[in-house]
Formats: C-alpha cells, structure tokens, sequence
C-alpha cells in the first residue's frame, strides 16, 4: 500500500502561502503537514493559530497539526477551531500524556503523539492503543532541511512491534529530511506517513515530486 504524504507547509513561501497550498490541494498529497513552533521547546519559532486558520481556509486536505510547544493541553481547543484534524503532542512536553489524548479525541481529532529523536519507542508501549499516530522525529525538532538520522529505521521497526504485541491500529509517521533515498526503506520498516517539506518545496516540480514519494516508497 502506498504511504500517506504529508507535506510540511513550513518549507513553503510564506510570500504566496495561497498558492502553494492550492499546489497542495491539486497533487497527490494526502495531508498538510503543519509545524507549529514556539521557541522554548524547540529553538525556532514558526507561526501560531492565525496563520493555520489562513491555511485551513484554502486547504482541501486534512491538517496535521504538529505542536513542538510547551503545555500543548492549553491550545488543543484553539487549533482544533483553527482546522486542525490531526494533533500530535510532544511526549517530552506532556506531564499527564493520556489525558492530553483523551482531550485532543474529546475535540473529535485524531491524536498523535511525537517523539524526539533520542526518545526511546519503548516509553509509549502502556497508551499505543489510545494513540492514533506516533510521529517519529528523524532529525533534531526546530528546522527544516536537516540530516536524516538512520538509527530511525531501528526505531520505527521496534514501534511496529509494538503495535502488532498490542494489535493497535496506531499508524506511524516519519518526519525530518525525508527524501526519494530514504522513503522506500522507511516504508519496508513499517512507516505509514511521510512528512517532506524541504525536499517537496525546494525541488523543480513539487507535485511531481509528491507523486514519485507516493509511488515509489
């Protein structure tokens, strides 16, 4: 089965974010991967709910919202009223995790749980059933464009074990320099969703790029 794409709209042009994501809205995207940045849990700022309601109001696929911020539980409402359909919080930055899952389905979204990369897969075994999404960070969270780290391939393996032990229908999303290279292998380890900003925005034909992940991973 083909993996689900999501392109991160944070490597987009600020300058016509209207036209890049109809862009988005016309390729064989699946989703519209959204990094929201605060400062403090991540060295970066990006943009905050304004601009995801920009966004949501042209977008034509669902928004996956990444929150790398602080206290997440205090904004899960306001994304969701922003468009949000799926929310990923940070397990590093959630003090009471389950109740922050239960909170994101109360808003009726899909609940995603991110890992960073030196985040062991082991910690999430006791709520895998309650998680929708598990997005492993495969570079360091804050910037785009970075080196892919290839200890994921390991980690994502070791989640698809877990999932099978625990029959949990969690998918698994890879997020952080991936690229034409590393996707197929990712997929073969048990990756269900792709998120590419730099290498989708930066390339001469991003819908034929967004295409060719789809197809050949």
């Amino acid at each position: 089965m083909n993996p689900i794409i999501a392109p991160s709209i944070l490597a987009a042009d600020f300058a016509n974010l209207q036209r890049d994501v109809e862009l988005l809205n016309s390729s064989e995207a699946d989703w519209i991967h959204v990094d929201i940045m605060d400062g403090i849990f991540v060295p970066n700022i990006s943009f905050g709910i304004p601009v995801c309601e920009a966004i949501n109001k042209h977008a034509q696929k669902p928004l996956d919202v990444h929150l790398m911020i602080e206290n997440p539980q205090n904004y899960l409402e306001a994304f969701q009223k922003a468009g949000a359909e799926i929310i990923s919080v940070h397990y590093e930055a959630c003090n009471h995790l389950h109740r922050t899952l239960q909170q994101i389905k109360g808003l009726g979204c899909e609940a995603g749980v991110a890992l960073n990369p030196h985040t062991s897969v082991s910690l999430l075994e006791d709520v895998i059933s309650d998680i929708d999404m598990v997005c492993i960070m495969s570079v360091n969270p804050g910037f785009g464009g970075q080196k892919f780290i290839e200890r994921t391939y390991e980690k994502v393996s070791a989640l698809k074990e877990i999932i099978i032990k625990r029959n949990a229908k969690t998918l698994i999303e890879i997020d952080g320099g991936v690229n034409s290279d590393n996707a197929p292998k990712l997929v073969k380890a048990g990756a269900d969703i792709l998120v590419a900003g730099s290498f989708v925005f930066k390339s001469e034909d991003p819908a034929k790029t967004i295409s060719s992940l789809k197809k050949n991973s």
